[in-house]
């Protein structure tokens, strides 16, 4: 061989072994691409990466929280957030185990602190106690939310977005100043729980709401309902049903529909008697009526030893309580001042006393509640 000439070399075989490793070196990344993705270890990294920073939140930690986040296109036209002023401690994001739920309270608070708007990754909402009047117009980017619990607020209307929540559980708007439900409610298939107990003039309830068949529970007491509303007839998985302290002359006569229902509370309204379909009804096991009023009971509701048939009467030296009138004999403010004493106590009550009843063997009777105050 010449001086200075270039080796012979099979370059064809070079490249064969070249292109050999890449397609093994493929191979092996869509492997380690697809157990990733069968593994769980990036979304409990994800949910602790969470965690940290919403436990935290200064500046620094907001501003990583808020950048690693949000992905959606609504935030790409700014950066940080804006803060909400004197962000107090009533304002919490808080993790549990399953769940990243955001927390406030206080009556100084009278709308939404802004900085909730960036939290889209939330999935319980508990505000209450609050002086707010709307919920946030940001409420339907909250996809995954499925606990939206508002109660005792001064809440006047839900929004028609509320039925962009698809993943929405439970709902409880009890003890605000509802006078009417939107039918996009109906598009949360997957709601569960209801409660509207405790508003100002409720009295219907759309019939959208028939597609709630997923729904087992179902509070609508103290309002002006007049009679059941049809939809809730057709949710056919209802298993509790509270309709007390209401205006209910009558109960339709194919309740008997509801042939998972359970519970039933329909004391403190008006009714003189109960229908015989409800005998009808196999799953129930419990239901709380006023005796005051009431004439007539199937003999197979109140003698069944698998139910327990509570009666209620009121106290003889309670009395009734009188509406106001003022000296051009009009409603007072007698009723505003009702409802802004509404919180619950009355249900609560229930829930203690049934909740004794729950391993007596023998049922009483008839129960006669007294009220009993005390000046320290």
């Amino acid at each position: 061989m010449k001086c200075g000439a270039v080796a012979p070399y099979d370059v064809t075989s070079l490249l064969s072994v070249w292109e050999s490793r890449v397609r093994k070196h493929r191979q092996r990344q869509k492997k380690e691409q697809e157990r990733k993705e069968r593994s769980a270890l990036p979304k409990i990294e994800q949910q602790w990466h969470d965690r940290f920073y919403t436990r935290k939140p200064n500046a620094q930690q907001r501003n990583l929280l808020n950048g690693h986040q949000h992905r959606s296109t609504q935030n790409t036209q700014s950066g940080e957030p804006p803060a909400a002023e004197g962000r107090p401690e009533d304002v919490l994001v808080d993790a549990d185990t399953d769940a990243l739920s955001f927390r406030l309270s206080g009556e100084q608070w009278k709308d939404f602190p802004q900085e909730l708007e960036w939290k889209t990754f939330l999935l319980e909402w508990h505000v209450s106690g609050t002086k707010i009047q709307k919920l946030p117009d940001f409420l339907a980017s909250f996809s995954l939310l499925r606990v939206l619990e508002v109660a005792k607020n001064k809440l006047d209307r839900l929004p028609p977005d509320i039925g962009k929540l698809v993943q929405l559980r439970q709902l409880n708007v009890s003890y605000n100043r509802l006078s009417c439900v939107p039918p996009q409610l109906g598009m949360c298939h997957n709601l569960e729980r209801l409660e509207l107990a405790g508003n100002r003039d409720l009295s219907e309830l759309p019939f959208e709401l028939s597609s709630l068949k997923r729904l087992t529970h179902l509070d609508i007491a103290e309002n002006a309902f007049a009679s059941i509303p049809v939809c809730a007839l057709r949710m056919s998985a209802l298993q509790l049903l509270d309709l007390s302290d209401n205006r209910l002359a009558d109960l339709p006569q194919d309740m008997d529909r509801l042939t998972e229902l359970a519970t039933l509370f329909v004391h403190n309204n008006n009714l003189s008697y109960l229908p015989h379909c409800l005998t009808n009804i196999a799953a129930l096991k419990l239901i709380v009526v006023s005796g005051d009023p009431l004439v007539c009971v199937p003999t197979k509701l109140c003698s069944n030893p698998k139910i327990k048939f509570i009666r209620l009467y009121d106290s003889p030296a309670g009395g009734k309580k009188e509406k106001r009138t003022d000296a051009t004999g009009t409603a007072s403010q007698g009723r505003d001042e009702e409802d802004e004493t509404k919180d619950g106590r009355e249900k609560e009550f229930m829930d203690v006393y049934v909740s004794t009843l729950e391993d007596r063997e023998n049922m009483p009777f008839s129960t006669t509640k007294v009220t009993i105050s005390c000046l320290l």
